[in-house]
């Protein structure tokens, strides 16, 4: 995305990003806390109704406007992870929901009612081989009675509904290995007292990350968005968003990497000069404005095509690649650039350094991109 495209949206956002300096994030990250402040802040601006449509109370904007919006947060220093989520998530609900759920969930989600934060999908013995997700949601009169465990869901804790996926039919039964699982609305206000147990994972950077277990959670058949056993094409149908909203964050860090260095490389004197006037300072720096600004192109090109209503499958998973490349050689730069200063806290870096190498993992790994290229788009064999 461009720098020009909704400027209006941009100093907005970085308006309001002034309020959470370095010192607001750097105190939540050492005490592993949730920034309510900031997810209240961006609520009450609109910010994280911008995809919803305006019958339900939302901005009903674009995904250019959300990846705008997004890639401000993270190009301020801040971290859009603690709630993005819910921009992309709510699609499968307006997508395959029923009116019923909508007119339920839309409008509060849009007002800050509710928050729609968190999606059960990646199980311990799973991994990203989602069609053998253990997690079974059983049928029983009007309800259906969730078992199972997920891990490293982000923000249960901080989140009223959340989504699952559960198997309402075994692996086996299917003319395909993902038929047969469903998603379900879980409202955790209820859930955490009659079945939903909850404990936090702590990792490497300050994500909010659970383990969330079921134990004979009765959830009401009303729940189940769309039909039961397609749950698995509504999951893909929201992940060109995800993709696309992720590279947006990845390009924001990238560009605050750069901007990070440039300064520094501009003040800093050794041996009576500054040493940005070095080209090994200044190659790393240039290399990798031009990484960036090569992921933001396409992944441009991937919001045009999102926002038309046309395939973006490629185009997304390549701009969700290209930034995580990006973003991590910009934060490596960053790094080497401050040398020793880039690794105390008051700088940022090391923070941003750790939050910004989780895109090469998260939401989908590398890996599985340049697997979803080589064979949907070079038509090279299935490698598994």
């Amino acid at each position: 995305m461009t720098e020009r495209s909704h400027p209006e949206i941009r100093e907005a956002v970085q308006a309001l990003c002034k309020d959470f300096p370095g010192e607001y994030w750097r105190q939540l990250d050492r005490e592993r806390a949730y920034p309510q402040d900031f997810a209240k802040a961006l609520t009450d601006a609109g910010y994280l109704a911008v995809l919803i449509p305006e019958e339900y109370g939302g901005s009903g904007l674009g995904i250019s406007e959300a990846a705008a919006i997004l890639e401000e947060i993270h190009r301020s220093g801040g971290n859009g992870g603690a709630c993005h989520a819910q921009m992309y998530m709510m699609g499968t609900v307006l997508r395959h929901g029923s009116d019923e759920q909508k007119q339920d969930i839309l409008p509060k989600i849009a007002t800050g009612e509710l928050r729609l934060q968190a999606f059960g999908v990646t199980e311990p013995t799973s991994g990203t081989d989602t069609s053998r997700i253990r997690t079974t949601a059983q049928r029983d009169g009007d309800d259906y009675v969730i078992s199972g465990q997920k891990v490293w869901t982000s923000r249960a804790e901080h989140s009223d509904l959340m989504l699952v996926l559960a198997r309402t039919s075994p692996r086996d039964e299917g003319e395909k290995p993902h038929d047969g699982i469903s998603v379900f609305i879980i409202d955790m206000r209820d859930a955490k007292e009659n079945g939903l147990t909850i404990k936090s994972l702590r990792a490497m950077v300050n994500h909010a990350t659970t383990e969330v277990f079921f134990d004979d959670l009765r959830v009401p058949a009303r729940n189940l968005v769309g039909e039961e056993g397609k749950g698995f094409r509504y999951l893909l149908d929201g992940l060109n968003a995800e993709r696309i909203l992720i590279a947006a964050e990845a390009i924001g860090d990238a560009r605050w990497f750069i901007e990070k260095a440039v300064a520094y490389a501009n003040e800093r004197q050794v041996f009576d000069r500054p040493i940005g006037q070095n080209q090994g300072i200044q190659f790393p720096i240039a290399r990798v404005y031009a990484q960036a600004e090569a992921a933001d192109l396409i992944t441009w090109k991937a919001i045009e095509l999102f926002d038309a209503d046309s395939d973006c499958g490629a185009e997304a998973n390549m701009a969700k690649l290209l930034a995580a490349d990006a973003s991590w050689a910009a934060a490596d730069m960053c790094l080497q650039t401050h040398g020793g200063f880039g690794f105390a806290e008051e700088y940022d870096i090391e923070r941003k350094f750790r939050e910004t190498r989780l895109f090469q993992v998260a939401p989908i790994s590398t890996n599985l991109i340049l697997s979803y290229i080589a064979e949907y788009v070079l038509g090279l064999p299935r490698s598994f």
